[in-house]
């Protein structure tokens, strides 16, 4: 993957985590943040550019080169001014991807409506995922992606789930799923229609969430 140049706004562990990740994987980092202290501290703990200011401002985020970026990540603490800095990055700046943490779940569709090009509530992906963690021990997670509108679930199946012994080519899987990898004794395949499927393995599934229950239920006899 060629590297990208990524601006995070916003402060806290969780923006760090994530700063210090995209660096460890080759790509650029400007973190803005108006926390002045906090700015130093991340100045000397992550190689990135750290730019103290509000970024709600459009100037300040032509000082600190938002024009350059391929990807803007607004995290702070107000939706208000998420939905600032990504308007005025995409509309002023020409920033292609810009993405925001909602923390309303109520407003997720609203940023999504305004232009944001993905808007993301910690309140609703921890929701479904320990509704449906509760729901069968089976799944071991599911993840939205694009708003939501995708979901990448990974399957257990048991010695007693109903397609184990059979054959993908014989699971009829319903439309727009698919199969997308097995985890096999810790080993990823890529699976064809002849691979048969075996107790603890580890199904990684791509679907429409209005599919899920049917997955649910067809592979490991569990309701969804």
């Amino acid at each position: 993957m060629a590297s990208l140049r990524i601006m995070l706004v916003g402060g806290g562990k969780p923006v760090y985590f994530l700063a210090r990740s995209f660096i460890s994987k080759g790509h650029g980092v400007t973190l803005v943040n108006s926390d002045q202290e906090e700015c130093a501290w991340l100045a000397r703990k992550l190689k990135a550019l750290v730019v103290h200011g509000d970024a709600t401002q459009p100037r300040l985020l032509a000082d600190a080169g938002v024009q350059d970026v391929d990807v803007l990540l607004a995290a702070t603490l107000r939706d208000e001014d998420n939905l600032a800095i990504c308007q005025s990055a995409a509309k002023q700046f020409g920033v292609r991807r810009t993405l925001a943490l909602v923390n309303d779940p109520e407003l997720e569709a609203v940023f999504h409506d305004l232009g944001v090009t993905d808007a993301f509530s910690m309140t609703q992906v921890l929701t479904g995922l320990i509704e449906r963690r509760v729901e069968t021990e089976g799944v071991l997670n599911l993840l939205p992606l694009g708003g939501g509108k995708v979901n990448l679930t990974e399957i257990v199946l048991d010695e007693d789930a109903p397609v184990v012994g059979k054959t993908l080519m014989d699971v009829r899987m319903p439309e727009d799923s698919l199969v997308a990898c097995i985890f096999r004794e810790g080993n990823p395949l890529v699976p064809r229609g002849s691979t048969m499927l075996l107790a603890r393995d580890r199904l990684v599934i791509l679907s429409l969430p209005e599919n899920y229950g049917q997955i649910l239920r067809m592979l490991t006899g569990e309701k969804g």
